[in-house]
Protein backbone atom coordinates (compact mmCIF):
# COMPACT_ATOMS: atom_id res chain seq x y z
CA UNK A 1 0.00 0.00 0.00
CA UNK A 2 1.49 3.86 -0.60
CA UNK A 3 2.43 5.87 2.19
CA UNK A 4 -0.71 8.17 0.68
CA UNK A 5 -3.05 5.70 1.43
CA UNK A 6 -1.55 4.64 4.66
CA UNK A 7 -1.75 8.83 5.53
CA UNK A 8 -5.17 9.17 4.69
CA UNK A 9 -6.44 6.10 6.21
CA UNK A 10 -4.81 7.12 9.76
CA UNK A 11 -5.93 10.42 9.29
CA UNK A 12 -9.71 9.16 8.86
CA UNK A 13 -9.05 7.24 11.93
CA UNK A 14 -7.52 9.69 14.03
CA UNK A 15 -9.46 12.88 13.02
CA UNK A 16 -8.22 14.81 16.01
CA UNK A 17 -4.36 14.49 14.80
CA UNK A 18 -2.44 15.62 12.31
CA UNK A 19 -0.50 12.64 10.41
CA UNK A 20 2.84 13.13 8.16
CA UNK A 21 5.65 11.18 7.02
CA UNK A 22 9.20 13.10 7.16
CA UNK A 23 11.56 13.40 3.71
CA UNK A 24 13.51 10.68 6.10
CA UNK A 25 10.86 8.27 6.13
CA UNK A 26 9.60 8.53 9.44
CA UNK A 27 5.93 8.67 10.24
CA UNK A 28 4.78 11.99 12.55
CA UNK A 29 1.18 12.70 14.62
CA UNK A 30 0.32 15.75 16.29
CA UNK A 31 -2.74 16.83 18.21
CA UNK A 32 -5.04 19.45 16.98
CA UNK A 33 -5.55 20.60 19.99
CA UNK A 34 -3.01 21.27 23.66
CA UNK A 35 -3.63 19.01 26.31
CA UNK A 36 -5.01 19.46 29.53
CA UNK A 37 -2.04 20.01 32.75
CA UNK A 38 -4.24 15.79 33.13
CA UNK A 39 -3.74 14.73 30.27
CA UNK A 40 -0.35 15.31 30.51
CA UNK A 41 0.19 14.42 33.93
CA UNK A 42 -1.30 10.79 32.36
CA UNK A 43 1.71 10.43 30.17
CA UNK A 44 -0.36 12.06 27.03
CA UNK A 45 1.98 13.65 24.35
CA UNK A 46 1.47 16.60 21.94
CA UNK A 47 3.06 14.94 18.95
CA UNK A 48 4.74 10.95 18.36
CA UNK A 49 6.32 9.96 15.73
CA UNK A 50 7.22 5.91 14.93
CA UNK A 51 9.36 3.87 11.99
CA UNK A 52 5.61 2.36 10.00
CA UNK A 53 2.17 3.32 10.15
CA UNK A 54 1.37 0.07 11.82
CA UNK A 55 3.31 1.20 14.74
CA UNK A 56 2.06 4.46 14.37
CA UNK A 57 -0.94 3.66 14.59
CA UNK A 58 -0.08 1.47 17.73
CA UNK A 59 0.96 4.72 19.33
CA UNK A 60 -2.24 6.86 18.19
CA UNK A 61 -4.59 4.06 20.27
CA UNK A 62 -2.46 4.10 23.51
CA UNK A 63 -2.63 8.34 23.09
CA UNK A 64 -6.28 8.11 22.82
CA UNK A 65 -6.53 5.23 25.71
CA UNK A 66 -4.31 7.94 28.08
CA UNK A 67 -6.61 10.78 26.79
CA UNK A 68 -9.68 9.11 27.28
CA UNK A 69 -8.65 8.40 30.69
CA UNK A 70 -11.20 6.60 32.96
CA UNK A 71 -13.85 9.80 33.02
CA UNK A 72 -14.58 8.99 29.03
CA UNK A 73 -13.36 10.36 26.42
CA UNK A 74 -11.32 13.51 26.58
CA UNK A 75 -14.31 15.69 23.99
CA UNK A 76 -16.86 14.38 26.77
CA UNK A 77 -18.50 12.28 25.05
CA UNK A 78 -18.93 9.29 26.82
Amino acid sequence: MSFDRHLAEIAREFPKWTIWRSDAGRWWATRHHPLSSAQRDLGCAMTIDADDPEKLREQLNKQQELSDGPEGPEDGSA
